[in-house]
């Protein structure tokens, strides 16, 4: 079938979508008000590229929908899914007939009763536009890309950092490929995708470093060729157990030659990396991580507390870690090394310690409210240092001196990747000796903040050591959990336009 457009000299172009990383092996639920949607006009505002007065804003017609995006967290319930899901499309239904639509999900999506959450909503999506609307789809590289997902969409990327230092670039690019495409009115672009049956987890995959960081450079130099508009490497997410959790490539552009050589240059590139991944800093135990810490003149000395981290998926109220930290006898006195642990939700502690006020002992527990498979809720005696009203995520923070642990206590869970999540809250991370934070690798700023660091295995939803979380329903074999297995199909796949049907098995 050959493929007549008529160039479009200013498109209309809707925004929508959900983002969010669902643990599966998180307790944890997620409610509808966690995604904080934005609606209509604002959604424009998510995006300083879409500003009034920059170029790529007055090249189409731009008219949001509802973009909702979440903390990674536990799995999505049905009721909330179908509440945003709902509006969403009747959002779009009310905007009139489009001629593009800009799809900014995560990919890492997990709903109560769906498999492929993303895929189902781009296809209630499909419903309302229809067939002949282009939809360019921008996601992160630990979200999951299904053959469905390709087959709804007609562009469809991901970040090439991790950390996700291109992520606005990226929905740019996104953005600007799908303007491009329907201004000049070419035929939709062929898309070459490739399954790759590794599974591994974003601090084993870091682009900081290698293997990921030549791996990833290629995507750039098969975007460059020509034939090829978009090329993209997404490593999947590890903590979800459901069949389209896997590495994928796709390979997008006029000339179905070229997509499929970039597509299997790059996939045959990461499966020959496959075994080359490693943790992208020295991981051990938490004592262990603590006795080096201690033993360093380094300093400050950063520890992730990586298996309940709120950015990847876990609970963020799992109190084994701080346990842990507590009951060691260095930091039992005040004039002990300075310790920074960031955070343990506790919403009744917090609002004892704010009801004390600041300098007042209070005894407060917290903790294990929703994962307490590892260790239970946690009692803490202590002087209120500081506390903060107003955060958009943890909504009430408090600091309680335990010893010489300044604990970061909060309402709801939130994650610290910058310097002034503790500045604001009177704690200097420069000046402590040891910062732990629930977090894999390190964020830019507490990367660059850190003397020394290193990853503590420590338990949780989004534990590092996968074979152990009980994965069952993901497609097999996969590596690392089937480490000898054959050589697989790394042949691309070419997938029909959405307004096609899709037929053949999605492997």
């Amino acid at each position: 079938m050959t493929d007549h457009r008529r160039p479009t000299p200013r498109p209309v172009i809707a925004v929508a979508g959900l983002g969010i990383e669902s643990s599966t092996f998180s307790p944890a639920r997620t409610e509808a008000p966690a995604f904080h949607p934005r609606r209509g006009a604002d959604v424009l505002t998510r995006y300083p590229f879409l500003a009034p007065g920059e170029p790529l804003r007055s090249a189409a017609d731009w008219r949001g929908a509802l973009v909702g995006k979440a903390l990674p967290g536990g799995t999505v319930t049905a009721a909330a899914f179908a509440e945003l899901s709902g509006e969403l499309i009747d959002r779009l239904r009310k905007l009139g007939p489009v001629d593009g639509l800009w799809f900014d999900i995560h990919g890492a999506m997990t709903v109560e009763g769906l498999d492929d959450a993303e895929a189902v909503l781009l296809a209630c999506v499909r419903d309302v536009i229809g067939s002949d609307v282009l939809v360019s789809t921008s996601m992160d590289l630990h979200g999951n890309v299904s053959r469905e997902l390709v087959h709804r969409s007609d562009l469809i990327t991901c970040y090439r950092m991790a950390p996700h230092e291109d992520a606005m670039e990226t929905k740019e690019r996104a953005a600007r490929n799908l303007v491009d495409l329907l201004r000049s009115g070419a035929p939709r672009p062929v898309k070459a995708w490739i399954p790759v049956p590794v599974l591994l987890a974003g601090e084993q995959t870091s682009t900081r470093m290698e293997p990921a960081k030549s791996v990833y450079a290629a995507v750039a130099e098969v975007e460059a060729t020509e034939g090829v508009t978009d090329a993209a490497i997404w490593v999947g997410y590890a903590w979800a157990d459901e069949p389209r959790n896997r590495a994928a490539v796709v390979v997008t552009g006029p000339s179905e030659p070229a997509v499929i050589a970039g597509a299997q240059r790059l996939a045959r590139g990461f499966w020959a990396a496959r075994r080359e991944f490693a943790f992208v800093a020295p991981t051990g135990t938490l004592d262990e991580c603590l006795d080096e810490a201690l033993a360093s003149a380094a300093r400050p000395y950063f520890i992730s507390d990586t298996g309940d981290n709120p950015t990847a998926g876990g609970a963020g109220d799992v109190t084994w870690g701080l346990e842990q930290v507590l009951a060691r006898p260095e930091f039992k006195d005040p004039g002990g090394p300075t310790v920074l642990y960031a955070s343990l939700p506790g919403p009744a502690a917090v609002d004892a310690a704010v009801e004390a006020g600041v300098g007042a002992t209070v005894t407060v527990t917290a903790g294990a409210e929703v994962d307490d498979r590892h260790a239970g809720p946690l009692t803490l005696t202590g002087v209120v240092h500081a506390i903060r009203h107003g955060d958009r995520d943890a909504e009430v923070e408090v600091v309680l001196r335990v010893g010489s642990v300044h604990v970061i206590l909060t309402r709801l869970r939130k994650p610290y990747h910058h310097e002034h999540d503790f500045t604001d809250l009177d704690l200097n991370p420069r000046g402590a000796d040891v910062v732990i934070v629930k977090i894999g690798y390190l964020e830019p700023e507490l990367f660059a903040m850190s003397a020394d660091w290193k990853m503590a295995l420590t338990p949780g939803g989004v534990d590092q050591d996968l074979p152990r979380l009980g994965h069952h329903r993901v497609r097999r074999p996969l590596f690392p959990f089937d480490a000898d297995m054959p050589d697989p199909d790394l042949t691309a796949r070419i997938v029909a336009p959405s307004d096609q049907p899709l037929t053949g098995p999605d492997e």
